[in-house]
């Protein structure tokens, strides 16, 4: 019972950190802080990370890839604002992540919204054939027209 307890409090208590994903951050503040530090745009991920085939999709062919990744690390802030319907949530996170979803109009997932540190919207998207080169390309232009 104590290790299943003991169990539990680890697992409650590094989920938020662990479902964001590698470099990805959860707080809008966090990243907006980052971002303005950084002079880098915010890459917002709505997402249902556990049940939404093509979030899933788009983070196997796109997040994940080392082509993503690499762009991202030196261009770009990372943000999960996951609604996931399997996983754990801390509330804070879960009202959050509705607000910004009211805010920006999310009517679907994934939906992906760049904006600038100051939260001005430089591109609305979702998933996109074509693989990581391909989306990258795609927001690199985007940025470069903003």
């Amino acid at each position: 019972m104590k290790k299943n307890l003991l169990i539990f409090w680890i697992v409650a208590l590094t989920a938020p950190f662990i479902l964001a994903g590698e470099g990805w951050l959860t707080s809008l503040s966090e990243a907006k802080t980052l971002a303005k530090k950084e002079g880098k745009p915010i890459l917002m991920n709505f997402s249902g990370s556990d049940w939404c085939g093509w979030c899933i999709r788009l983070d196997k062919e796109v997040f994940s890839t080392s082509v993503f990744k690499d762009y991202a690390k030196d261009n770009l802030v990372l943000l999960e604002l996951d609604f996931p319907k399997k996983t754990a949530q801390a509330e804070d996170i879960k009202t959050q992540n509705r607000q910004l979803a009211d805010q920006y109009k999310v009517r679907g997932f994934p939906t992906i919204i760049l904006i600038d540190a100051d939260g001005k919207v430089i591109l609305e998207t979702g998933y996109k054939r074509g693989g990581s080169a391909a989306y990258v390309d795609h927001l690199k232009k985007a940025i470069q027209a903003s």
